[in-house]
């Protein structure tokens, strides 16, 4: 169910450096945070960029963070600004956690609310409109929404059953080596020239 007056915001302006590439470009994951933001509930849905700048899916609107090398909290603030007036609430999420779908999102609900994963702060997070303006106050260009909630009550919503939640910051390992076969040996008792796998 979309709820109106409700935006969601994917933070996506890092280099990527210990991942290689800028995760906005790793193929599906942007296109998969937006869908989940969209079909969670959201009625809008923005994208903050820096360090590079792809067509975005359709439906999504670009919101550039020219200081994106400030850190995560530079890229909070240029989303919420920009949303923040006209939304009830802001739905915030990142490019990175690719196995958190609309499932998740719904079930953050509207209050100041966060994503936990057996425990694990994640994302989404949940920012009514009451709250934008003190989070923008206190934000510092190193954290993102942590902070201000650690000092604010809020609900902690466990979906540990509906993904990992877990951010990926390295590649996959690729695969080395020659693929293995199965070796095939005699097999005690039987007559010779019998290759059956033991």
């Amino acid at each position: 169910m979309v709820i109106a007056d409700s935006a969601g915001l994917v933070l996506a302006a890092g280099a990527g450096s210990r991942y290689g590439m800028p995760k906005i470009l790793v193929p599906g994951w942007l296109e998969r945070a937006v869908a989940s933001l969209r079909d969670g509930g959201c009625s809008a849905v923005r994208v903050v960029t820096g360090a590079a700048r792809p067509d975005l899916p359709t439906g999504a609107t670009e919101l550039h963070c020219a200081g994106w090398q400030r850190g995560v909290g530079a890229s909070l603030r240029t989303g919420l600004r920009a949303v923040g007036p006209g939304a009830e609430r802001v739905v915030v999420h990142v490019v990175d956690c690719p196995d958190v779908g609309p499932d998740v999102v719904a079930a953050a609900g509207d209050q100041l609310a966060r994503a936990v994963f057996e425990g694990r702060p994640g994302h989404p997070v949940v920012l009514p409109q009451a709250h934008l303006a003190p989070l923008l106050a206190s934000l510092t260009d190193d954290d993102g929404a942590g902070p201000y909630l650690r000092k604010h009550d809020h609900l902690v919503v466990e979906c540990a059953d509906l993904a990992t939640g877990q951010d990926i910051d390295t590649p996959p390992a690729p695969v080395t080596g020659r693929p293995t076969h199965p070796v095939r040996r005699p097999v005690p008792g039987t007559e010779k020239g019998d290759d059956r796998l033991a």
